[in-house]
């Protein structure tokens, strides 16, 4: 073995060495819980074209059900708030599983698909708030940021890899949509097992299912703004990619690609700087970054002409995506202000079900505006975007962190069995 390889090889084995085996397992979970994410992100799109063969308002229809699970999380958790968190999070993982298995052996039926989707669905989006409940729990006191960090970072990397394998195996070995299928369900229901075989050594359990206090209503109006915010990277922005400047799929599959590689750094950096500039620099500046980008995708063809313009869009798109990952200060923030920790998963499952009440509705005003504005109807879309951003921004500076008693100081290992 060369002397950097091995280098590398004995720091490797000695950082892994060095962690609480609970956290190392919940690291491996969210390696095959990015492999089976890729496939979602890589073939659903494809799926529902060649195989359904869905015109646009029927693939619109299905960010429904979608999108749905997400709104309701709040309900969905609190329904099972006895069974604690590492156990809802088992759950969810395995109705992913279900739910992408199905996608894999159903007929061609819109109905089936739409009832797969929804199953699958409500599997990740009840996971979602639990993942950063459970990440959290690992953590001392200064270095929540890191924990996060590592954790997303480790997601992403999986997720680099299984795409590239997953383009691999349908380049080459020709695979069915079934057999992509089928090799992410087994990856949740292999995350699914990882995590019970968490056991944390002092619980917290929670008296109450919801969570609603009066001390957290910027963690709410902040999950109110990001919920907007997030339809200009989920929707408006990838289209304005394929529909205004003609991108070809494969322009996507290598903008997803350096997306995901650009997330295996910036999202441990995205950590750090929470850790020692705090949430309020990382949101606020966020909130800055943002509003570039929408001018940039608002103006390209403005400032450039052919394909620099289109190299902007992309720049934007690319940038976009990548400051996604400062939701973490979201959630960090709210552990922070929680006036009690088991005040923590309950909140952060409410401030999902807040983020996607606006997730469901938005998309159409925005499409609306689009449609109405003509040619560069897309303008006014990303223009909206840029005052969301203001708005976000001079929210950011309201935060202020109480300072807490050492009790509350000390590293949770407080999530629920």
């Amino acid at each position: 073995m060369p002397p950097t390889i091995h280098a590398l090889y004995n720091a490797l084995k000695s950082k892994i060495s060095g962690m609480e085996k609970d956290y190392l397992i919940f690291l491996l979970a969210g390696v095959f819980l990015g492999f089976g994410q890729s496939v979602d992100g890589a073939t659903l799109t494809n799926y529902l074209k060649e195989n359904l063969h869905l015109v646009i308002t029927e693939r619109t229809a299905l960010e429904v059900p979608r999108e749905l699970p997400g709104l309701l999380v709040v309900m969905l958790i609190g329904a099972l708030h006895f069974l604690g968190d590492v156990r809802i999070a088992v759950a969810a993982n395995v109705f992913a599983a279900l739910g992408m298995l199905a996608l894999g052996i159903i007929p061609a039926d819109y109905t089936l698909v739409i009832m797969s989707i929804l199953l699958y669905s409500t599997g990740q989006h009840m996971y979602m708030p639990l993942a950063n409940t459970i990440g959290m729990s690992f953590a001392g006191h200064g270095d929540i940021g890191k924990k996060l960090g590592l954790m997303n970072g480790t997601n992403t990397a999986a997720l680099v890899v299984s795409s590239a394998l997953l383009w691999a195996l349908f380049r080459f070995a020709h695979i069915s949509y079934t057999v992509s299928f089928t090799i992410g369900a087994g990856s949740f229901l292999i995350a699914a097992a990882l995590l019970a075989r968490i056991k944390p050594g002092q619980t917290v359990q929670s008296k109450n299912r919801f969570v609603f206090k009066k001390e957290y209503r910027l963690y709410y109006w902040l999950c109110i703004l990001f919920g907007a915010r997030k339809q200009i990277f989920i929707t408006f922005g990838p289209w304005v990619l394929v529909d205004v400047f003609k991108q070809p799929v494969t322009t996507m599959t290598i903008l997803f690609f350096i997306v995901s590689v650009a997330g295996i750094f910036v999202k441990p950096a995205i950590g750090h700087l929470i850790d020692t500039a705090g949430e309020k620099f990382v949101l606020g500046g966020e909130a800055v970054l943002f509003f570039f980008v929408c001018l940039g995708y608002a103006f390209a063809d403005n400032i450039f002409a052919g394909q620099a313009a289109i190299l902007l869009i992309c720049a934007c798109y690319v940038v976009d995506q990548v400051l996604s990952s400062v939701s973490m200060a979201r959630a960090t923030y709210m552990k922070k202000i929680a006036l009690n920790q088991e005040d923590v998963s309950p909140s952060l499952s409410l401030g999902t079900s807040i983020d996607h009440l606006v997730t469901m509705f938005l998309p159409f005003f925005g499409g609306l505006v689009w449609y109405r504005g003509g040619p560069h109807g897309y303008k006014y879309v990303f223009l909206a975007g840029a005052v969301i951003a203001v708005i976000n921004y001079f929210s950011t500076r309201l935060i202020t962190l109480r300072q807490k008693p050492p009790a509350l100081r000390k590293p949770l290992r407080g999530f629920r069995e």
